[in-house]
């Protein structure tokens, strides 16, 4: 059987699935917001992602997906480090302002330098310092995968920014419209 939006009940296709058909059911999973950071100097930049996850505990590995356009794709690359910064649910302004092409500058936010010597959210609810390991091209995006050097949490006490059916909030906050998190 085959529908289409907005009741999708399912769909088979003999070609490849639809991109915005694929976004609109990947949007019912729940996901956290956070602002890869990488870069030093005046290179240094972030971008506002919510494809992250944890591939390992031993060794400690996670990933996360760029755009193969991405502006921050050549940065982390370069720098050979990233650092993933899990935000606040009281931070959705600054998810909006590393989100897209032209976005904040490090300058406008608190950050502090990791281990890896690229900076990190100083107010991000936790964050994980990686040395890159590797990058696979996946389709139109760049698979990072980075070895976690450091880590901290210095808001524990907050609920962290979701994102669901294209939008942003956190857990104690109805969802509102959509906007769509492009990944720099």
């Amino acid at each position: 059987m085959t529908t289409t939006q907005p009741g999708i009940r399912h769909h088979r296709s003999e070609g490849p699935i639809d991109g915005k058909l694929l976004r609109t059911v990947c949007g019912l999973f729940v996901t956290g917001v956070t602002v890869i950071t990488s870069g030093t100097g005046e290179q240094a930049s972030g971008t506002t992602v919510n494809s992250f996850t944890s591939v390992s505990l031993d060794p400690s590995l996670v990933l996360f997906c760029l755009h193969k356009d991405s502006r921050m794709r050549q940065v982390v690359e370069e720098t050979g480090a990233y650092a993933v910064n899990f935000l606040t649910g009281r931070q959705e302004q600054v998810a909006w302002a590393f989100a897209g092409r032209h976005t904040a500058t490090l300058a406008s936010v608190d950050h502090h330098l990791s281990a890896t010597g690229v900076p990190v959210l100083s107010r991000a609810m936790a964050y994980l310092s990686c040395r890159l390991v590797n990058a696979f091209a996946g389709g139109d995006h760049t698979i990072f995968v980075g070895e976690v050097v450091e880590l901290g949490v210095p808001c524990p006490d907050q609920d962290p920014l979701i994102f669901f059916r294209g939008s942003m909030g956190s857990l104690e906050e109805e969802q509102r419209g959509t906007h769509p998190i492009f990944d720099g």
